[in-house]
């Protein structure tokens, strides 16, 4: 119970921050306020009953037409109360989700802990808590997007229930006391026992005893809904992935595959729902008699007070009323149990990814990072390992002087992608030191990324479109010689293609080289950054690089020597290791 608490608080903590965090806690009072009206207008509603079925029991026909017409002024004005509670209570939920939502993804990405989080191991960033650690951290984008939005709807619902409920109680309580003084004789069965008040007694007994076998069999439903919300984010996920495929996919005649893919994933989400299905049918075969039987039951308890002659009539209504209200007011675990289970499994989600994401951000590696004195870029005893622990690559030394143009080889899997992941900063498994320039750079990796927009806002990325002159967009289009595909755009989710800009490769390559020419980097770390043009293509593009940015150091990661950039000293990775080659490496003219 003590880490359903903490991670309520941590996320509500989040909820509490950033701009507005005062107004949101007026907005919550506020709330709290009109909801505490309902207590009111039950009270009114109890008082009302005594008074109208009295005057029934008197036949006094203007006395009852005069009681309709106040049920209908406390109608009128509890429906005003209810609506503006909700129209508040909307507001503040968006305003605490924007919040919740806002730190989610402040955290999840803080120091690339996206990246680390996909490329760590599972015990590095695991879930912790009563499992094992090592779960999965699995579709963060749900758990930033759809468990933020269950989190804050279940929490507000549940939370303002219970203060009503809780607040509601006393004034019932304090009510049911005043109108059920009289005792129960136990002589019908033979005992010379009288118990005092005890209506009030026999609402605790009877919801003490239903919420305990309400937990007992709806315990199961926390994992349960945990783990369909999981199955049904892995079904969502394999949708959208096609939807980023349909070239690849038509073109590989994979309509089968992909179809069995949907299959085993929806058969997954269906398995999950029989258990949930069977584990709310056997929850659903005490709460809903209960339900439905809560408002007679009063009506019974109270009826040996009304044959016994301590009330009328109108006072049994009113008993059996106030009597309601009390075991409603007791019964909300039982009535939200099923809200609950999803709003705890929504909260341990969202906050043991968050704590993950935490963990993988702050967590330092063993590679050593330091801002080079000298301009330069060196490495110096470096080691990379796979997450795991197994080494993938060694480079003794190597050393890059600004405006260098330096070719990085090597085989196959050897680790080079690695070794660029290492000099952005985000590969930290490994050994070493790398002091890296703290002047401009820009990294291209081997599939370049394009945010959602237009092609301006391809080749501005990381930064704006309205950092850069239209007139410099336009030239760093037309220099790659992508002048003609300005009305392109990328990732739009109406899109009835997968390649709705409609660019092959190439010009993808040509594309993400164009933000070179526009953001003008003093270093240039490219992976691969030519692979799907020819050898002429490349030349050009080279060589108009070189020309516009003589300044500019080039690393290249890549199988093939680059051309067009002039001298280009060729590093070979497979003996960087040695000691020697690294540091004294060939001079290559291309």
């Amino acid at each position: 119970m003590k880490r359903i608490f903490d991670q309520f608080w941590r996320l509500m903590a989040l909820c509490l921050s950033g701009p507005g965090a005062k107004f949101g806690l007026v907005l919550f009072a506020i709330v709290v306020a009109l909801d505490l009206g309902g207590v009111y207008a039950t009270i009114r509603i109890v008082e009302w009953t005594g008074a109208f079925y009295g005057a029934l029991e008197a036949m006094d026909v203007n006395e009852s037409i005069r009681q309709v017409g106040i049920f209908g002024i406390i109608v009128a004005l509890n429906s005003a109360r209810h609506l503006t509670g909700q129209w508040f209570r909307k507001h503040l939920e968006m305003r605490w989700r924007r919040s919740l939502t806002d730190g989610a993804i402040d955290i999840w990405m803080s120091n690339r802990a996206y990246w680390h989080l996909a490329n760590g191991t599972r015990d590095q960033w695991g879930e912790t808590g009563r499992g094992p650690r090592g779960v999965h951290i699995d579709n963060p984008d749900q758990r930033v997007a759809e468990d933020c939005r269950i989190f804050l709807q279940l929490l507000l619902s549940e939370a303002l229930d219970m203060i009503g409920r809780v607040v509601g109680l006393f004034s019932y309580l304090i009510l049911l006391w005043s109108l059920a003084s009289f005792p129960l004789s136990l002589e019908f069965i033979g005992l010379p026992i009288e118990i005092p008040n005890y209506m009030i007694w026999a609402a605790f007994l009877y919801v003490a005893l239903s919420s305990v076998l309400t937990h007992v069999l709806g315990y199961p439903l926390k994992g349960i809904v945990i783990e369909q919300q999981r199955r049904e984010a892995n079904f969502r996920f394999a949708l959208s992935r096609l939807r980023g495929s349909f070239d690849e996919v038509a073109l590989s005649d994979g309509e089968k595959a992909e179809r069995a893919i949907f299959a085993n994933r929806f058969d997954a989400i269906i398995g999950n729902w029989r258990k949930l299905v069977n584990r709310e049918l056997i929850l659903g075969c005490f709460t809903y008699p209960f339900n439905h039987s809560v408002l007679r039951i009063p009506l019974f308890v109270a009826l040996p007070a009304y044959l016994a002659g301590n009330v009328a009539f109108g006072g049994l209504m009113q008993l059996s009323t106030a009597f309601s209200s009390v075991v409603t007011s007791l019964s909300w675990f039982i009535f939200s149990y099923r809200d609950l289970a999803e709003l705890v499994a929504a909260s341990s989600r969202l906050d043991n990814f968050l704590e993950a994401a935490k963990r993988a951000g702050g967590t330092a590696g063993d590679i050593e990072h330091q801002p080079s004195p000298d301009g330069t870029l060196s490495i110096a005893g470096l080691v990379l390992t796979t997450p795991e622990g197994r080494d993938i690559l060694g480079v003794a030394a190597l050393e890059v002087q600004p405006g260098e143009a330096v070719w990085l080889h090597g085989a196959s899997g050897l680790g080079k992608t690695s070794l660029f992941k290492a000099l952005a900063g985000l590969w930290r498994h490994g050994v070493g030191q790398l002091k890296t320039p703290t002047s401009s750079r820009l990294f291209l990796p081997q599939k370049p990324y394009f945010p959602i927009g237009d092609i301006y806002a391809a080749i501005a990325y990381p930064g704006q479109v309205a950092d850069f002159e239209p007139a410099a967009l336009d030239a760093a289009l037309e220099d790659v010689g992508l002048g003609d595909r300005r009305q392109a755009e990328f990732g739009r989710s109406d899109s009835k293609v997968a390649n709705s800009h409609g660019m092959s490769g190439g010009e993808l390559q040509r594309l993400a080289l164009a933000r070179l020419l526009l953001q003008r980097p003093q270093w240039a770390l490219l992976d691969e950054p030519t692979s799907a043009l020819d050898g002429e293509s490349e030349a050009a593009l080279f060589a108009m690089l070189r020309e516009r940015l003589p300044e500019t150091a080039f690393v290249i990661i890549a199988h093939r020597p680059p051309r067009g950039l002039g001298a280009v000293r060729s590093i070979d990775l497979n003996l960087a290791d040695s000691g020697s080659e690294a540091g004294s490496p060939v001079l290559v003219t291309t």
